[in-house]
């Protein structure tokens, strides 16, 4: 069960005065995100049902990212008492589904599969890394650090795995490159955008998720450096079979990261035209 438990972080370092009221909103999102790691547990465990060793290390991984969601949620119901994690997430939970009853990935392969879930951890590493070296709040700090560990072994595990089935099935670099602009293109989907409007708006309308997404990206893109976004495209490239640290990899994030900084301004812009408006 991972190398820490709720009872390592410091709580009673919580210090108020240092918490970010945009980091919050992210926080609560990325909280219910987590929190939902068992659905995807149960899903793995289906398309890798005969490989028992893998099973295994699933059912771990996902009762590691449940923990990531329960320290998130309580350090955001310490950041704003009006939160309720429990409630949100069991919105979540019921708007957001997996698909049921598979025996094969929805990616076309096992290496698919493993692909994708080594570039969310790279992803989620190194957004944590980011959230801990934007965060002044000693808690949400130490946390942050500790899931971004966290992630990177777990990017670690799914690698091996990924080698081994590679061995078997024969995926090329270029399928498994299609394969992680599939899932990179996911992150416009309804789940983070959802999880931003559970855990801060539901209750002001209806749900909208090119409106949720902007307001999610105007926060969370704010936050990264371009070294956070370099390595985590190298991580990437490493899943993919391309070269890790290469002209294409180092193009590639700054294109990114210069992406991610128009999407945070717009999203500022667009947040700040409506509070005028209002």
């Amino acid at each position: 069960m991972g190398h820490w438990t709720l009872e390592d972080i410091q709580w009673d370092r919580f210090d108020p005065s240092k918490v970010d009221g945009d980091l919050i909103k992210v926080i609560k999102a990325a909280a219910l995100v987590e929190k939902n790691g068992r659905d995807y547990a149960r899903y793995l465990q289906e398309v890798f049902a005969d490989d028992p060793e893998f099973v295994k290390d699933a059912w771990i991984w996902g009762d590691e990212e449940v923990q990531h969601g329960d320290a998130l949620g309580r350090w955001a119901e310490l950041a704003d008492p009006d939160f309720d994690f429990q409630t949100a997430f069991a919105d979540f939970a019921a708007t957001i589904k997996l698909p049921e009853q598979v025996d094969r990935s929805v990616r076309g392969s096992k290496t698919g599969e493993l692909v994708s879930r080594c570039l969310v951890e790279c992803g989620t590493s190194s957004m944590y890394s980011a959230l801990a070296k934007a965060s002044d709040e000693p808690v949400l700090r130490q946390i942050c650090q500790k899931i971004a560990a966290d992630e990177l072994r777990h990017y670690k595990l799914f690698y091996s795995y990924e080698k081994r089935y590679l061995n078997r099935e024969k995926i090329g670099r270029w399928k498994r490159f299609w394969v992680a602009m599939g899932r990179a293109r996911e992150t416009e989907d309804d789940e983070l955008a959802y999880a931003y409007y559970a855990a801060n708006h539901n209750g002001d309308g209806p749900y909208d998720r090119k409106a949720y997404n902007t307001k999610y990206a105007a926060r969370i893109y704010a936050y990264y450096e371009l070294g956070h976004v370099e390595r985590a495209t190298a991580m990437a490239f490493k899943a993919i079979g391309f070269k890790p640290h290469g002209r294409l990899s180092k193009i590639l994030a700054r294109a990114t990261f210069a992406l991610m900084r128009h999407r945070a301004r717009r999203g500022q812009a667009v947040e700040a035209r409506a509070a005028a408006a209002a």
